[in-house]
């Protein structure tokens, strides 16, 4: 398994709709990439004042073939222009491979 990590940067003043992220963009990132490997997607909001990040997602896909095969998928673009209903904040991936 390979877990990508979805970031988004900010403080309590930057929107973003935690409503709309949890109940509609993480399902649609479920359907778009669950048929190339994703495994699970789950949020998070990390707790504290001031700068930081805002929210956290996790992916679990199968292996790195699946996470790239997901990546490159038609479905991408709609999870990407979701994202903008979500925030302006632009996510910034990052990759966790087990030892």
């Amino acid at each position: 398994m390979i877990t990508m990590y979805v970031t988004y940067a900010g403080d309590a003043e930057t929107p973003f709709d935690r409503a709309h992220w949890i109940s509609v963009h993480l399902p649609l990132v479920q359907e778009c990439w669950g048929p190339y490997g994703l495994e699970r997607v789950a949020g998070f909001f990390p707790q504290g004042i001031g700068g930081g990040l805002i929210a956290i997602a996790t992916c679990d896909f199968r292996d790195r073939a699946a996470m790239d095969a997901a990546l490159a998928s038609p479905g991408t673009a709609r999870v990407m222009a979701d994202v903008d209903l979500v925030t302006p904040v632009k996510p910034q991936r990052s990759v966790a491979v087990p030892l």
